[in-house]
């Protein structure tokens, strides 16, 4: 027989769950289980990279919530209130009214009931229950609260209340069975009320945790996310058996109730949301004059031909076959909104003088970006590739980052917020990580270790860019072929030898390894903001920032699965100082202007070979600055190759190119 688990904390239930999607997935495939849920406190931010892991091994995902419920209003934030004043309420999508319901339900718990924690009331349940499962929870839910209590009525008249909220067959008495003397003391008295108001039983286990064995570090985690020490005797703690459990645990823990078990089967035989993934929900630009946006796009984009390319626009074969080409192209992938959008809000910036980029990445190989005014680079000049941005042979959405006046650019996102709605705009979340150095750090704190010493561990580990405690063991996605990525006991014999001979640090060790990586905050995107064809809690859930702004409470990757736009807007300083630099020169030369610079200044050049490059875009750094001077930069190409070449990978090449820059080696080519 068989089992699922309803009710599973992830690593997003910050410093809370201590288990990656991926490997709850694989958890759960091992012990031939055929669905699970997930359900964090009180959001959705791992709801789809959990939903793609569960399709892809297929275990089938649910997707839910663990609420937290007012028990007034949710509006209601006076002290008297309390801290803890939130019950816990299970609640799944059944479908995808239910998943939108509950993206509304999440959405105004953070927007419009936060207290301490983000809050719904019975209210707001009761608009948004269509499509819900709901489980009355653990001993923090109200049921089980009153029971604790010693009132059994008034815990029966809540049930009783649930019931009639989301209806006899989508509201079950949850029972739990960790050890805990006050769920022993409940259980005989929720079946009392589940007889009495026939409702169903379920099993569940408050999942925090992959392993029995994981208990200690995840003590360490809570420590980590409550500031408190592991030795101290009145912190939070959790008990052993908040794990994984197999089928066979459960049916055994629950053997006098089979039947609640067998719920969790019917449960999730009945929940059958799909997660939408490639289907664009970008808005719909709207014209003027009543033209279709094909017909204005191409009328756009052959007024600004006639602007960039003067009499070749007329005549040039290349060009008109290239931007005809392009048209198709865009026509044919359904993303014409898209450049028009993004057209218009480059255009309402320049027509208010905000500085913006001459653009950057992939969508300068494109001449409808280029003759639209989004990127200021010829790409026939330059040999760039439209492809290289938009393929029609793996159609992807077109991705453009967009540089603004640092200190303008919050105009220029109220412009979009202001057109396209309050609500269908948002700035994108994004999380910050148990990293391998930070996560030494922490552990040694919170196990007592004076900060000298988890530094001495810590500054143990090589200074390298994503670097991992143990290393990964990474699949060839062709030959799969796996090979190991070396990680710091690697690369650190001193690290090695520590953690070998010292058992303190062994301990470390162990509980760092199981925590690195996890999500531990949250933050906003330097520059990504996601806009939408209506609210966009018809879609995905949201929150706020520390700002009080509205963020997302998806990352980057999901809004992109879910075919949302997302642009960059990216706030650079440098054009704020050219701007200003503009602002003076004008005072003694107003014809000046910054697009008719020539781009064969010798003058220029020499600056870069000097090494005075303080203050220029990406070539002030002292790394970088060295090889200006050994480059001899005399044209616009030698700086294109530099850029180029000064990043990981290719940057250890940097000498050997200059050698054959100057003759000093012979260049050989492959053909």
């Amino acid at each position: 027989m068989s089992f699922v688990h309803l009710h599973y904390h992830s690593e997003y239930s910050l410093l809370d769950g201590a288990i990656r999607v991926e490997d709850l997935i694989r958890k759960a495939k091992e012990f031939q289980m055929p669905a699970v849920a997930l359900t964090d406190h009180g959001n959705l931010y791992g709801a789809v990279p959990f939903y793609q892991a569960g399709a892809k091994s297929g275990i089938k995902p649910i997707v839910g919530c663990e609420l937290y419920v007012a028990p007034g209003s949710m509006t209601d934030k006076n002290a008297s209130s309390g801290k803890e004043a939130a019950f816990h309420l299970t609640v799944l999508a059944a479908n995808e009214v239910g998943y939108k319901n509950l993206v509304k339900l999440v959405t105004a718990a953070h927007l419009e009931g936060f207290y301490y924690k983000p809050r719904v009331d019975k209210e707001m349940l009761a608009r948004h229950s269509e499509g819900l499962i709901a489980l009355s929870g653990c001993l923090k839910g109200e049921v089980n609260s009153l029971l604790t209590a010693g009132n059994f009525q008034g815990a029966q008249d809540v049930a009783s209340g649930y019931r009639d909220l989301f209806g006899k067959d989508r509201f079950f008495i949850e029972l739990h069975d960790h050890g805990i003397d006050a769920e022993l003391r409940a259980m005989p008295e929720l079946v009392r009320i589940a007889r009495a108001l026939d409702l169903g039983l379920v099993a569940a286990n408050d999942v925090h945790f992959l392993e029995r064995s994981h208990h200690e570090a995840h003590d360490v985690m809570i420590c980590i996310g409550t500031a408190s020490m592991v030795m101290d005797e009145k912190r939070m703690r959790y008990v052993p058996e908040l794990y994984f459990k197999s089928a066979e645990e459960m049916r055994a823990l629950f053997s006098e109730l089979p039947e609640a078990c067998d719920n969790t089967l019917a449960i999730a035989e009945r929940c059958e949301f799909k997660m939408e993934f490639g289907v664009p929900k970008y808005p719909a630009y709207e014209p003027p004059g009543g033209k279709t946006r094909e017909a204005y796009l191409r009328e756009l984009c052959y007024a600004g031909l006639r602007v960039r390319y003067g009499a070749r626009a007329d005549s040039d074969a290349v060009l008109l076959t290239r931007l005809e080409y392009e048209l198709g192209v865009i026509e044919k992938t359904g993303f014409v909104s898209y450049f028009l959008i993004v057209w218009d809000f480059i255009d309402y910036a320049k027509q208010r003088g905000i500085p913006v980029g001459p653009g950057r990445g992939s969508a300068a190989g494109s001449v409808i970006a280029y003759v639209l005014g989004i990127t200021d680079i010829d790409p026939l000049r330059f040999g760039l590739i439209f492809e290289r941005f938009l393929n029609p042979e793996r159609i992807s959405p077109p991705d453009i980052d967009v540089d603004f006046c640092m200190e303008r650019r919050g105009e220029v996102i109220e412009y979009v917020r202001q057109k396209y709605g309050e609500r269908a705009v948002s700035q994108i979340i994004t999380f910050g990580t148990l990293g391998a150095k930070s996560v030494v750090r922490d552990v040694g704190r919170v196990l007592g270790w004076s900060y000298s010493d988890g530094d001495r561990i810590a500054r143990m580990i090589p200074a390298e860019l994503n670097i991992t405690l143990n290393g990964t063991d990474e699949k060839d996605s062709k030959t799969g072929e796996i090979t190991h990525k070396p990680g710091a006991i690697d690369k650190s014999p001193e690290l090695k030898a520590a953690i070998e001979n010292e058992p303190a640090v062994r301990q470390l060790w162990d509980y760092a390894t199981l925590l690195e990586g996890l999500s531990r905050n949250t933050g906003i995107h330097a520059a990504g903001v996601v806009i939408g064809d209506r609210a966009l809690d018809e879609f995905i859930p949201l929150c706020r920032g520390k700002e009080n702004e509205v963020v997302t409470q998806y990352a980057m990757g999901p809004l992109t699965d879910l075919g949302m736009l997302k642009m960059d807007f990216l706030g650079l300083r440098t054009l704020t100082v050219m701007n200003e630099a503009v602002r003076l020169i004008h005072k003694k030369h107003p014809d000046f202007d910054l697009a008719r610079i020539p781009d064969d200044d010798q003058e220029a050049f020499a600056l870069y070979t000097r090494g005075e490059t303080l203050g220029i875009f990406q070539m002030e750094s002292g790394g970088i600055t060295g090889f200006c001077k050994n480059f001899a930069i005399s044209n616009i190409d030698d700086i294109i190759a530099l850029a180029a070449l000064y990043r990981p990978g290719p940057m250890q090449f940097i000498p050997e190119f200059i050698e054959r820059k100057k003759g000093i080696k012979k260049i050989e080519y492959i053909h």
